[in-house]
């Protein structure tokens, strides 16, 4: 019988537990809690800044984010911030009760979806040597590799293959799924199904690269098990660990999240106004000192940038935690004053996951101000997105109103 232990990410105090020391060691390792001994051979588990599931065996322990978001709204964050095509009914109807019982389900109707109309066939171009003629000789491998021989031939050709891109993300993803111990029979009988289906597409080998496809007509029924199957891929394990059981696990980082999800979205909503969008922007704070290499300035990456004519015009920060009546942003607020200063604009925006409306601080004896605006992440993607295109709107409504910045003003006060 499984073991469920359900923790939320942002539990105040640790939760103790009894556990067997090789478990509770792996659970350590896993970056999902800190595992600390505690007295009675317990130990108490604390979330440490991550969510999503560790199995091990047959100990289920999960760290749910705050609101309780779900899921299917998780899944669409992870999604929609590596592909903005990434649709909201892609994860519909995902289940919230057991994550990788969750993820199982959804990654097997999808991929059955996909499969319905039978396996995706594709052009596929391969090199390799042959004893028969077949495509083209490619006359200076043949005659660099094996000079004076007739055979094999070196010869280059497409060949209509079910092993393509598409089918080997989806076949890793099937496979990766079947690992997970304890899944339910009929999931796991569904999963072994889809994968005698995909008999003849070439595995993935673990942690390498995914082979890139591009969205078509012809693929447009695999989109959505696509995506899902990259989101397990990227962010889940299956493996044999303590003794003979195995180990699953499926944990992020709600911060960088949170994060990857504001810089793209908010790319995509600033896309229609002029000017470009820049994650992880580089800048420094100090100036250029003679005697002083570049690597000595104090340097700063900042979140988003949306830059006109070549000039910083409107700066966002992605915050995960939101600031409670306990918890003062004075560090956030900081941060944002440094960064005005340092790309001379005169407002910047705090962006923070939770629900509330908008907040403007004016900066004494300076014309810089910060403006906190929340994103409740627990809404529906449609909401969601929509209150990041009114957040792309304001920002740059405002921009366009006069807040350009002082390297703005200056630059067309000079003519740049």
């Amino acid at each position: 019988m499984v073991r469920h232990i359900v923790l939320d990410e942002l539990k105040p105090f640790p939760e103790a537990v009894e556990l067997d020391s090789e478990v509770a060691a792996t659970l350590g390792e896993s970056g999902l809690v800190t595992v600390v001994p505690a007295h009675g051979g317990q130990w108490t588990l604390m979330p440490c800044g991550t969510v999503g599931a560790v199995q091990i065996g047959e100990l289920l322990v999960e760290v749910k984010p705050k609101r309780k978001i779900g899921l299917g709204r998780l899944l669409f964050l992870l999604g929609y911030a590596r592909n903005p095509g990434f649709r909201p009914d892609d994860v519909a109807g995902v289940e919230d009760s057991d994550l990788f019982a969750s993820l199982a389900e959804s990654l097997a109707r999808q991929t059955e979806r996909a499969l319905e109309r039978g396996v995706l066939h594709g052009y596929l171009h391969v090199e390799e040597a042959l004893r028969t003629v077949r495509g083209r000789i490619r006359v200076g491998d043949q005659m660099t590799r094996r000079p004076g021989m007739l055979l094999p031939l070196e010869v280059a050709y497409d060949d209509y293959t079910v092993d393509i891109a598409e089918n080997r993300i989806l076949r890793a993803a099937v496979r990766l799924m079947m690992q997970v111990p304890r899944l339910a029979s009929d999931v796991r009988g569904r999963l072994a199904h889809l994968d005698a289906k995909l008999d003849g597409v070439s595995l993935i080998r673990f942690g390498a690269p995914l082979p890139a496809w591009t969205p078509s007509r012809l693929n447009e029924r695999y989109g959505p098990g696509l995506r899902l199957a990259e989101i397990v891929l990227r962010n889940m394990s299956a493996e044999t660990g303590v003794g003979t059981r195995t180990v699953a696990s499926f944990v992020v980082t709600m911060a960088t999240v949170f994060e990857d999800f504001v810089t793209t979205a908010l790319r995509e909503a600033l896309d229609p106004y002029p000017g470009e969008t820049e994650g992880q922007f580089p800048t420094d704070l100090d100036e250029a000192e003679p005697g002083y290499r570049a690597t000595d300035r104090v340097g700063m990456f900042v979140d988003i940038v949306h830059s006109v004519g070549g000039a910083p015009a409107m700066v966002f920060d992605a915050k995960y935690k939101a600031p409670t009546e306990t918890n003062a942003p004075n560090a956030d607020h900081y941060q944002m004053l440094a960064y005005c200063t340092a790309l001379g604009v005169s407002k910047a925006w705090l962006v923070y996951a939770g629900p509330g409306g908008r907040r403007n601080r004016r900066i004494r004896n300076t014309g810089i101000s910060v403006e906190e605006f929340r994103l409740d992440i627990s809404q529906r993607p449609e909401a969601l997105l929509a209150r990041v295109q009114e957040l792309a709107n304001s920002s740059y409504l405002e921009f366009r109103a006069g807040n350009y910045g002082m390297n703005y003003s200056s630059n067309l006060q000079s003519g740049m």
